[in-house]
């Protein structure tokens, strides 16, 4: 199985999907340099267990905040609801990682190469603290982004980061074009009910269903902004699809791009093509397992 796949499951929950993407995806790639093995299953891990694994909390993922925004419930409410289907997608798409990657999964011992122990710094000490009011406060975005803007802050005047650094991992023409579309349809869905009669006709594995292919076909931001634009009936199942939708293809979501960048500037070449042949088939079963997983619960 994945060596290490408890900290792909665990980042996307306490770093938020985009940051444990852009933080994960470069120290993978060494990782298996030092190994001896090849850097793809890692790469491949680190994309689409993030996706899977990023509806355990809230601020785990901005579709998560932009859904659950008519609701009004805390981090451990949220996450008491999602936990188990969450689990069942990150399995699911675990296996099916492993399943194609099988070849590549394993390494002698005699080729392993030591490497350096890790450092524990401000970074770890934001995302304890971050994890902690997410959990623990209703509305946890202000404290959080202030935590955030500290640390870059820290950063900063201690020399250790640059505007223009900052400026090409969080690629900011793309978000400034994200957020002006997830506005534009934000404003058509609360004037226009086209969505939310579409939804309101659907089951629960329709309007997961519904929230992938959305997803690919806008972002999954702009789509949570459409399709939640109103109260959706079934707010869980939209997550599910909305937050596994983007494994298909690298239109599904913004840390397709921060995956590329921080692996290209680590001097690996992750093939987009083969992690979406992962993804036509992990999408399909995360979802269904995870949906009926919720089903079973009692949630939609």
């Amino acid at each position: 199985m994945l060596r290490g796949s408890g900290l792909f499951d665990g980042a996307p929950a306490t770093l938020n999907l985009d940051r444990s993407v852009a933080f994960l995806t470069p120290v993978l790639v060494y990782t298996a340099r030092s190994r001896g093995e090849s850097e793809a299953p890692l790469l491949f891990a680190c994309v689409l267990l993030s996706n899977a694994a990023s509806m355990f909390l809230p601020g785990s993922n901005l579709t998560n905040l932009i859904v659950l925004g008519h609701l009004h419930i805390s981090g451990g409410e949220f996450f008491a609801h999602m936990w188990m289907p969450g689990t069942a997608s990150v399995v699911i798409t675990t296996l099916v990682i492993a399943l194609f990657n099988r070849s590549h999964l394993r390494v002698s011992t005699d080729r392993v190469t030591p490497v350096d122990k890790p450092v524990v710094g401000l970074g770890l000490v934001a995302v304890v603290a971050a994890t902690a009011l997410v959990v623990a406060l209703p509305s946890p975005a202000i404290p959080v982004v202030l935590i955030g803007i500290s640390i870059v802050g820290v950063r900063f005047v201690s020399r250790n980061e640059s505007w223009s650094r900052v400026a090409e991992v969080v690629g900011a023409p793309i978000l400034i074009g994200l957020f002006g579309l997830a506005v534009a349809l934000g404003t058509l869905g609360r004037v226009w009910s086209g969505p939310a009669d579409f939804l309101a006709h659907l089951d629960s594995f329709g309007t997961a269903a519904m929230g992938a292919v959305c997803s690919v076909l806008l972002n999954n931001l702009p789509a949570a902004s459409l399709l939640a634009a109103r109260t959706p009936p079934r707010p869980y199942s939209l997550l599910i699809g909305l937050n596994l939708g983007p494994n298909l293809v690298v239109t599904g979501s913004l840390a397709w791009l921060l995956w590329l960048r921080s692996a290209r500037s680590a001097g690996a070449q992750p093939s987009v093509r083969a992690a979406a042949r992962i993804g036509v088939v992990a999408v399909p079963l995360s979802i269904g397992a995870a949906v009926a997983v919720l089903l079973l619960t009692g949630s939609t």
